[in-house]
């Protein structure tokens, strides 16, 4: 089961959910890394050995951020609109058809009822 870094963006029950199914969390607004840049919060999660869940689209540039050299990016596109709760299930969802592989190296881009990965 992958860790995860959560960054500022995503709701603060999206940790709590993913930790109540088993999942190991870091909230980055719990480790002084709010407002901080991109490469910071990379490095942070690098350092934990945790796949980055952010809602940022810069995380997707793969020149940034090269597949393969990472633990895992998964970019949530979900409508502003959408609750914090189904945003969690749906998280918690697509998280079920994926295997620790699955993330590792990999950019996973999440939205309603859409799953796309690029591999390493």
């Amino acid at each position: 089961m992958p860790k995860f870094v959560i960054d500022e963006d995503m709701p603060r029950s999206t940790g709590a959910t993913l930790e109540r199914h088993g999942y190991d969390v870091k909230d980055i607004r719990d480790y002084g890394l709010r407002g901080a840049e991109d490469e910071r919060i990379y490095e942070f999660a690098q350092s934990e050995g945790a796949v980055i869940l952010t809602g940022d689209k810069a995380f997707g540039n793969i020149l940034r951020f090269p597949l393969g050299r990472h633990f895992g990016i998964v970019v949530v596109h979900f409508p502003n609109e959408m609750p914090s709760i189904e945003i969690n299930r749906q998280l918690l969802q697509r998280f079920e058809d994926l295997s620790e592989d699955d993330f590792r190296g990999n950019l996973i881009i999440i939205e309603p009822r859409k799953i796309r990965i690029k591999k390493r």
